[in-house]
């Protein structure tokens, strides 16, 4: 009797405990949405970040906002369907992730500015933070890339946000092994290159180390099957990790000098 009693109280204050448990294990999750278009859902980025933290025990749980050709100023008007504005003010996100086009910062700077600031007050307004997502310059034009640069470090500087230097780390790669195929298109990242910009996003988010995240970057999908979002070989991998987990991913953002 006293032995079934214990079990009992013990059961009750497990039960008890589940809500507090439950509630520490959520305040662990990193929620992020991403919005942007093309370079965003290329090879399913927000997924590959995701599944990426899960296979090193983090949790973090990824949306995505986004339209082919899309700019900032798009999403925040509401053109080709978007529903961004509605997805931040509905709130939950620790970081919302904002990519423009990607020639937006040299075509339209004054729009690039105005929109990245909008919805950087936007999203702070609901308790998270902008992260400003740097892109790269086409594979026909390198020299896009220091516009590119500024531009994104420029927003960044005034509204004291962080940011992701893709576009600077993308560059580093391409001069470190020009062999290693970044570019699908002119524009669009491979697999191997949305890899590369999954483990810039999986640092910054996490600080984890990056030595241990597989080549084949896998989740389950609603039937709980395993899917394979994409793979690398081991060598590019062993490459990307160490030149991604050496990289200062602070070093273009002037306001904090």
């Amino acid at each position: 009797m006293a032995r079934m009693h214990f079990r009992f109280i013990v059961f009750i204050i497990a039960v008890l405990l589940a809500p507090a448990f439950a509630s520490a294990q959520q305040g662990d999750t990193l929620r992020v949405l991403f919005v942007g278009n093309s370079f965003t859902y290329f090879w399913n980025l927000p997924q590959v970040v995701q599944a990426m933290a899960t296979s090193q025990g983090k949790a973090i749980i990824t949306r995505q906002s986004t339209a082919g050709g899309s700019s900032l100023e798009d999403h925040w008007n509401g053109a080709k369907g978007l529903k961004t504005k509605a997805l931040i003010e509905a709130g939950g996100w620790d970081y919302v992730v904002l990519q423009d086009h990607s020639q937006r910062p040299i075509d339209a700077p004054e729009s690039f500015m105005e929109y990245g600031k909008k919805f950087g007050e936007l999203i702070r307004s609901k308790g998270a933070e902008p992260l400003y997502f740097t892109t790269w310059a086409y594979a026909s034009n390198p020299l896009m890339q220091p516009a590119l640069t500024e531009g994104y470090a420029k927003l960044a500087g005034a509204m004291r946000a962080d940011l992701i230097p893709v576009g600077p780390l993308w560059a580093t790669v391409r001069q470190a092994r020009p062999d290693l195929d970044l570019f699908f298109d002119d524009k669009h990242p491979t697999a191997v290159g949305t890899y590369l910009i999954g483990l810039a996003f999986l640092k910054k988010l996490t600080g984890l180390p990056l030595g241990k995240i597989p080549d084949r970057i896998t989740t389950t999908d609603n039937s709980g099957e395993l899917t394979y979002l994409l793979f690398v070989l081991p060598e590019d991998g062993d490459f990307l990790r160490q030149i991604v987990g050496e990289f200062d991913l602070g070093k273009v953002v002037e306001w904090q000098k």
